[in-house]
């Protein structure tokens, strides 16, 4: 029991250290499964950072590209940033974010995955 719970209580620990420290960015893509011609709403949040210059945001399929990239004012610009892919065809989705900074490399790049289906009209 006592090994159980100090086993525990070192992976709570460790899990907070290294998930809080590394996350330079988070991504939250909505909805996850759509219906074409999907809307997605991309919400990414980044940490204040005077290094943060840019944040490119991809959806990407086999047979799709669409693309977005924001400059951000360093530890001034907005934690969130939201943006809007609309029409997407079906597919299966991977949507990325890339946070640049000032050496132009990228700093964090986190993605999700996203489904649309075909919504079986006129086929």
């Amino acid at each position: 029991m006592r090994l159980g719970v100090l086993v525990f209580g070192i992976l709570a620990c460790s899990g907070a250290v290294s998930g809080g420290a590394k996350e330079r960015m988070t991504l939250k893509v909505s909805p996850l499964v759509a219906f074409a011609p999907a809307n997605l709403v991309v919400r990414a949040t980044v940490e204040a950072d005077a290094d943060n210059r840019a944040m490119t945001i991809i959806a990407e399929s086999q047979d799709f590209y669409r693309s977005s990239e924001i400059q951000l004012n360093g530890d001034h610009a907005p934690r969130t940033n939201t943006f809007e892919f609309r029409s997407l065809p079906p597919g299966t989705y991977y949507v990325r974010a890339t946070l640049i900074g000032t050496d132009n490399e990228p700093r964090a790049t986190v993605r999700q995955q996203v489904s649309v289906v075909s919504n079986g009209a006129g086929h």
